[in-house]
């Protein structure tokens, strides 16, 4: 509302005469047709002169985390929905990520914003409040300090919420900021879902169940009726969903001679999980057929089906492949968990420095960004939360994957299926027809598909895809191998991410260590002492495994006028790597010497990821490289 600036002052009517002078007895009406209109020289509204209280949108603004045109927008919005929360607003028209918002809420009510993964959540704590209650609130028990709850709560403006809290635990409350999906994380991990499964009489039922001995007939009745009964159906759902409380990736279910094993991806590492009675692998596999929706009586050949369950209140995605093995049917389940794809850019690992040109390389209007990595790096992940930065309502954000894995409401996915002819070169055809602004390539696996992507790039499109190389500067070279014109790549690529996965020391029993003998030179070739190196010690909360959880690792070639002359002269690998080398930007393996320094991974698991490649070794490669030519 804005506010009355009185510009002429009562005493100085005195001097205008009789020029302000109303009808008798009525002060405020019009003066005479010869005078001045009575009030309208007294008010008059001043533009400049606005009340409002400070809001998160100012500190965002401040911090520099929202532009002046963004700002601008959020006003408008504002003002259009009155009633609406300003901070939803902000999120839902993707003007500035929910962490942004949230650490921009957390200054406004003088609070710490502060991650809080299910692991630093104490159980003792937890348990003074049900997961109902938790939810509904969105307020979380973290840690009992002292006579202290430490509870986080993503809504720091409800303080009903907060009191309701106070209320119903007895004790002091120390408030922090967070996220809501740590809330969401952390009771899906606390919820006492296993109750209602005991593993061992679970087993133990399965073994009265009737099995059909006869292996070459066709039993598909018998597997039918054998994997709808009780036991088996109790033993394949505590099977998924304790996966899927463990964090794995992958469920793999291996049939041997004496036992069938049953073991968890977890961290990118295979954990064996428990075995089973062998004569029951039929039965177990035959539910999991049922459930993807397979043919059951088809054992000889792979099949691949996925299926859509819930677990602690949320919606999964299984992906299920089944391949025939000299001692069965093996089964791999893949786990597509929605909550652990979608991030913000500055949660993946990168450094600030990384991460900065990364959104700027994500925010130009045309050209084309490779994120490259075996398989399994995370290279999705990236590109998913590339796109969740962008404006979903103003561009048109396209993707073409095989398969479609994820469902993101922020674009429109395209699922490739070579069966019906539908490739990944036919479908980018026909998504330059709908009018894109951004492309989404699932992976540039040939010419026909790199020589759309490139034509794409250089009509005003972005374009984002995967390649499988080992490092950033090999990609130019596989694009050149696989039949595009050097020119062509110089004048469309802008950037290449490369990165890996590497596990994360557990925080639980995190200590210092001395480094083996093996990697000592490593060590202090980096300039890090290998006397004072951390490490995990290994417990019950990793699996003594010594590492809880994963990040990233990267390197960003950016596309310079340097390195298009370099692309055209001579796009060879060595040359390449030279050519990066030169630019000063951190390799794989420097990142990750740099997270070893901070204390979030090992060195082992550096020289396992990058193939323990030295800097030394590129060296001699180049060196021989020049010589020859």
């Amino acid at each position: 509302m804005r506010t009355p600036f009185f510009r002429t002052k009562y005493s100085d009517l005195a001097d205008r005469g009789d020029s302000t002078t109303n009808r008798p007895g009525d002060p405020f009406a019009p003066a005479e047709e010869d005078g001045i209109a009575g009030l309208s020289e007294l008010y008059s509204p001043e533009d400049s002169c606005e009340a409002r209280v400070r809001d998160i949108a100012d500190i965002l603004l401040e911090d520099g985390k929202l532009s002046d045109e963004a700002f601008t927008r959020a006003r408008q919005l504002q003002s259009d929905n009155p009633a609406a929360d300003l901070a939803a607003l902000l999120i839902d028209a993707r003007l500035a990520p929910r962490e942004d918002v949230l650490k921009a809420k957390a200054r406004l009510y003088d609070m710490e914003f502060r991650r809080i993964g299910p692991d630093d959540v104490e159980a003792a704590a937890f348990e003074k409040l049900d997961t109902d209650t938790i939810r509904n609130l969105s307020v979380m028990p973290v840690v009992i300090e002292g006579d202290t709850l430490l509870v986080a709560t993503s809504e720091p403006g409800n303080i009903f919420a907060i009191e309701s809290v106070r209320h119903k635990v007895r004790m002091p409350l120390r408030v922090v900021v967070c996220c809501p999906e740590d809330i969401d994380a952390a009771c899906d991990r606390f919820k006492t879902d296993t109750a209602e499964y005991d593993v061992d009489d679970i087993i133990s039922d399965m073994t009265d169940v009737e099995v059909v001995q006869d292996q070459d007939k066709d039993f598909a009745e018998d597997l039918e009726k054998m994997a709808g009964q009780s036991p088996v159906i109790k033993f394949v759902n505590y099977l998924i969903s304790n996966a899927i409380r463990e964090g794995a990736s992958d469920i793999h279910i291996e049939p041997k001679e004496k036992h069938t094993k049953l073991r968890y991806r977890i961290d990118g590492v295979l954990f064996e999980a428990m075995q089973s009675p062998p004569k029951m692998h039929p039965a177990i596999v035959s539910r999991i057929k049922v459930m993807a929706n397979l043919d059951i009586s088809e054992r000889r050949l792979p099949q691949d089906g996925k299926v859509s369950v819930i677990v602690a209140s949320r919606e999964v995605d299984l992906r299920v492949s089944t391949l025939p093995t000299s001692m069965g049917e093996k089964v791999v389940i893949r786990v597509l968990d929605s909550q652990s794809i979608l991030r913000g850019l500055n949660q993946l690992g990168m450094e600030p420095d990384t991460c900065a040109e990364f959104e700027k390389q994500v925010a130009l209007p045309h050209g084309i960004l490779l994120v490259t990595g075996p398989t399994g790096s995370g290279k999705s992940t990236t590109l998913y939360s590339a796109l969740a930065q962008m404006d979903g309502d103003r561009l048109n954000v396209s993707t073409v994957e095989d398969p479609v894995e994820y469902k993101l409401e922020f674009c429109n996915q395209v699922q490739a299926n070579e069966k019906i002819g539908l490739t990944f070169a036919l479908a980018l055809r026909s998504l330059l027809r709908q009018d894109p602004d951004v492309i989404m390539i699932g992976e540039i696996r040939d010419h026909e598909t790199a020589k759309i992507a490139v034509q794409a790039a250089l009509t005003g499109h972005l374009v984002l895809s995967t390649l499988h190389t080992n490092d950033a500067a090999a990609s130019v070279t596989r694009l050149v191998n696989i039949g595009i014109d050097p020119y062509l790549i110089a004048a469309s690529l802008n950037a290449v991410l490369a990165q890996r996965l590497v596990r994360r020391i557990c925080p639980k029993c995190k200590q210092k260590a001395p480094a083996p003998e093996a990697v000592r030179p490593i060590l202090e070739t980096a300039g890090l002492n290998p006397v004072e190196m951390i490490r995990g010690a290994g417990c019950e909360a990793c699996r003594n495994s010594g590492y809880s959880g994963r990040l990233g690792i990267y390197e960003l070639l950016v596309v310079d006028d340097p390195f298009r002359d370099m692309i055209n002269t001579d796009p060879s690998v060595t040359s390449m790597r030279r050519a990066f080398r030169q630019s000063g930007r951190a390799s794989l393996f420097d990142d990750g010497m740099h997270k070893v320094a901070q204390g979030l991974t090992t060195i082992d698991e550096v020289l396992r990821v990058t193939q323990a490649r030295s800097v030394a070794e590129d060296e001699s490669s180049s060196t021989q490289h020049g010589t020859t030519a």
